[in-house]
């Protein structure tokens, strides 16, 4: 009976899974049907090759967009026969006015138009939308919000360039698109599951957490899950472009597939920062301090401003002139807009209100005139993937301070050719003290820092990237 029972079982699940695999291969040819319903041909007669990027925010103006919008245009000089189509939740803006935004923040200028294919359904990956288990409710809300952007244009390649890992099957099995990715962070790295193993309070594993050991046990199983799911979907791509050393490190341990990744640097505008003229500072009444990046929880403002605070505080400057700390950044949504309101409230508490300005979604332009101006440039995010914001301050002329940890300890915030390039610290005090200490140097020394500093962001530079970039995706073209 048993044995009967056991055999009923394996065939009713062999039957199960031989449906399923011919569901999945109807979808695959019914989408594929659709493809030719949708697609036109262009001038010359031939229809042109489609390379869609997956990117629900790129009307956000952060560094994950400058590569998008780089990428884009590298693809543009490189290939004639290519319309490249952008998925964007970013209802708010007409492609005119994204295109446009992208050229003031970043001065970038795309040589065709682009299409944009505009996503209803974003709520799906917005994280207020899973309290708990927040990388799982994404990760699966992406792969209807993919569902959606395939059913609306199938590519012949698709990219995912924001991380959206889960994506990537849906459009290779689904789609039958040659797919690729370019990964900015790894949506969990073993450093998270170091930091659930170890009961380490983080803005993403907080005190109630830590507290409990049965709730770390659970948590960690979960990130174990993860990861490994995780790994299958990334697996799943062509190509993989990653953007720092350290998140090379992690996707070759998460994704193991080595063959098809390698590192692509992201554009940096260096040429432009590059421009400012470099030299010994005047005598000045105000000292500036700039802090270039989103207004995220894990790009650590508050260690920011607890740390400008400190320095004030504790009079370390002695007779300098007086400083200032200019947060600037870009806001995506409500979310961000209330972070920005609570560390407002945490300078009026620390008494620091009227020394800390806040520049949002700004100008090319105006960025550019503070970086001039600034004589530190500062960077709190643990384990940042890369950190372009270090490199624009770098080759504006500021002296940077990065923390330890991450892209600018590995690939940014490193010797050349025997030199100083900057400073790193890890928390209040070490920014507090480190600041301090750059503060007190010599115009002269701080000018050698800086010249240093500048001579080393010709590896981040736009051409750098165009060629790598091309390079890496050339296989999707064959």
């Amino acid at each position: 009976m048993v044995a009967g029972g056991l055999c009923l079982c394996g065939l009713i699940s062999g039957i199960l899974c031989i449906c399923l695999v011919v569901l999945l291969w109807v979808i695959r040819l019914w989408i594929q049907q659709r493809k030719k319903q949708l697609s036109s041909a262009g001038r010359d007669g031939k229809r042109p090759l489609l390379v869609a990027f997956f990117h629900p925010y790129c009307n956000a103006g952060g560094g994950g967009e400058r590569v998008l919008w780089c990428a884009i245009r590298t693809l543009q000089k490189k290939y004639r026969n290519v319309t490249c189509v952008v998925y964007t939740g970013d209802r708010d803006a007409t492609g005119e006015e994204i295109v446009e935004g992208a050229f003031r923040r970043f001065n970038i200028k795309l040589i065709h138009p682009v299409k944009f294919v505009f996503l209803e359904k974003r709520y799906l990956v917005e994280a207020s939308l899973y309290p708990h288990f927040t990388l799982l409710g994404q990760s699966l809300g992406s792969v209807f919000l993919g569902w959606e952007a395939l059913l609306k244009c199938v590519p012949d390649i698709y990219i995912d360039s924001m991380g959206y890992a889960f994506t990537l099957p849906l459009f290779k099995y689904l789609g039958g698109c040659r797919v690729g990715c370019y990964v900015h962070y790894p949506t969990i790295s073993t450093d998270m599951l170091s930091v659930v193993r170890d009961r380490d309070t983080r803005f993403n594993n907080t005190t109630f957490i830590t507290n409990s050991p049965f709730f770390s046990k659970f948590k960690l199983v979960y990130y174990y899950f993860f990861a490994f799911m995780y790994g299958l979907v990334g697996s799943c791509s062509d190509v993989i472009m990653v953007n720092s050393s350290w998140t090379l490190n992690h996707i070759l341990s998460l994704w193991r597939a080595g063959a098809c990744t390698s590192v692509v640097y992201p554009p940096c505008d260096v040429q432009t920062f590059l421009d400012i003229p470099l030299e010994v500072e005047k005598s000045t009444s105000e000292y500036s301090i700039v802090s270039v990046s989103q207004f995220r929880p894990e790009k650590d403002h508050p260690l920011q401003i607890r740390a400008f605070a400190k320095l004030l505080k504790e009079k370390r400057v002695g007779q300098q002139p007086s400083l200032k700390l200019i947060l600037i950044g870009g806001c995506r949504n409500q979310q961000d807009e209330e972070r920005v309101n609570n560390l407002k409230r945490l300078c009026e508490e620390l008494g620091v209100g009227n020394d800390v300005m806040f520049r949002i979604n700004i100008p090319f332009e105006e960025l550019k005139r503070h970086l001039a101006e600034a004589t530190i440039g500062l960077h709190t995010m643990w384990n940042e993937h890369f950190g372009i914001g270090v490199v624009e301050c770098m080759a504006a002329g500021t002296v940077i301070l990065a923390h330890n940890s991450g892209g600018p300890k590995l690939d940014i915030v490193v010797p050349y050719e025997g030199h100083v390039t900057g400073f790193l610290a890890e928390n209040e005090d070490n920014y507090a003290e480190t600041m301090a200490y750059i503060l007190s140097l010599s115009p002269e020394k701080r000018l050698e820092i800086r010249e240093n500093a500048r001579r080393s962001v010709h590896r981040f530079s736009n051409q750098h990237f165009e060629d790598t970039f091309l390079l890496s995706v050339e296989p999707l073209f064959k």
